[in-house]
């Protein structure tokens, strides 16, 4: 499920029961807990595919949702974006299929990070101490199991960036910072690498991020 601005949160097989990320219970500040973030290293300047929660002032912000799909477009800081989300018919998978446009007449250095904020749990309920996250040796993937279920407990939910991530961390401290949001992770505001930290005792998360370069008027997906 998801909101124009980005919102919503996703679940697997039982949506009260099983949610793999926070179930947003605020129509009011709709704040996401699954983002793609874009970072310009030149600049320092952050912001984010859909229109929460980094919203650039200045950006026109475009959200189409369609029989079993939803698109979301914006042109922030001369890159343009266009972002494709849908489940499979036949996969218990969420995707995400991002491509991103230098519309500028400059090079430019980005840093596309993928955010998921765990949940596995029922709604309402507080998991992170039993959340246990882990790296995949082969894939690069962040792994998050929370075996203290009796139903769901067999299940593992996992990010990845189509194997193109070179830096992560399961530790949602870290990534935010000490009373942070997702409207101003303090890894992004520093530029500070991913320690690579998961396992458990962690306020858990999911954070993947590789490194995209785009000539002037260059694309990639």
């Amino acid at each position: 499920m998801v909101s124009c601005e980005g919102g919503g949160y996703t679940w697997s097989a039982n949506s009260q029961q099983n949610a793999l990320t926070p179930w947003p219970n605020d129509p009011v500040s709709d704040s996401p807990h699954d983002v793609l973030y874009l970072r310009d290293e030149d600049s320092g300047e952050f912001w984010s595919a859909t229109a929460l929660p980094v919203r650039v002032e200045s950006a026109v912000y475009r959200a189409a949702h369609g029989k079993g799909y939803s698109r979301f477009s914006n042109d922030a800081h001369d890159i343009e974006l266009d972002l494709l989300q849908f489940v499979p018919l036949a996969d218990s998978l969420k995707l995400s299929r991002l491509r991103i446009r230098n519309g500028s007449a400059r090079a430019r250095r980005l840093t596309l990070t993928a955010y998921v904020e765990w949940a596995l749990s029922a709604n309402g309920v507080n998991a992170a101490p039993f959340v246990v996250t882990s790296l995949d040796a082969s894939t690069g993937a962040l792994f998050a199991r929370n075996a203290w279920r009796a139903e769901f407990g067999g299940r593992v939910a996992f990010l990845d960036l189509a194997g193109a991530q070179t830096r992560a961390t399961g530790d949602r401290a870290e990534f935010l910072g000490v009373h942070g949001d997702v409207g101003c992770p303090a890894a992004l505001a520093s530029g500070v690498v991913l320690s690579a930290r998961v396992g458990a005792g962690l306020d858990p998360c999911a954070a993947l991020q590789t490194s995209i370069d785009l000539a002037p008027g260059a694309q990639t997906e």
